[in-house]
C-alpha cells in the first residue's frame, strides 16, 4: 500500500530501512531513531534491546501526552520488553507496541497517514 499521497508535505514518513540506516523525509539517518510525524530525532541508542531503560526512553516521556502508541521497532527479530520497563513506561503515559523494525516503520506510516498520534522508536535492520 502506498501511504504516499496520503502524507502532508510537512509530516515525517519513513521512505527506507537497511545496513543500520533509515531514510526518513528525504534524510538518511545512521543508527537508532525516533520518528515522530512532525519530528525525526537520532537515538543515541547503541545496545541489544533487553538492555533498555526508562531513560532510554526520556525524549518520547517528555512528550507522552502528544502520543497515542509508540512503535518500537526491534532490527530483524521482534524481543520484548521486559514487563517491568514496559510498565514503567505505560506508567509515564507511553503505551508501546513491539514488533520488528521494518513492521514498526510500515505501520507508522500508515498509522500517521490516517492521523494518529503516533512515534517509532526504531533499532536499525
Amino acid at each position: 500500500m502506498d501511504v504516499t499521497p496520503l502524507v502532508k508535505a510537512d509530516q515525517q514518513i519513513i521512505q527506507s530501512y537497511a545496513g543500520g540506516r533509515f531514510k526518513v523525509s528525504g534524510e538518511t539517518y545512521d543508527g537508532a531513531v525516533f520518528v515522530m510525524p512532525d519530528q525525526t530525532q537520532e537515538w543515541a541508542f547503541d545496545g541489544d534491546i533487553k538492555t533498555l531503560s526508562e531513560s532510554d526512553f526520556e525524549f518520547l516521556v517528555n512528550q507522552a501526552d502528544e502520543i497515542d502508541v509508540v512503535l518500537l521497532g526491534c532490527g530483524k527479530v521482534t524481543t520484548f520488553l521486559q514487563p517491568k520497563l514496559k510498565k514503567a513506561l505505560r506508567d509515564k503515559g507511553l503505551s508501546i507496541d513491539v514488533m520488528d523494525s521494518g513492521a514498526a516503520c510500515r505501520t507508522y506510516n500508515v498509522l500517521m497517514a490516517e492521523g494518529r498520534r503516533v512515534a517509532a522508536a526504531l533499532l536499525p535492520v
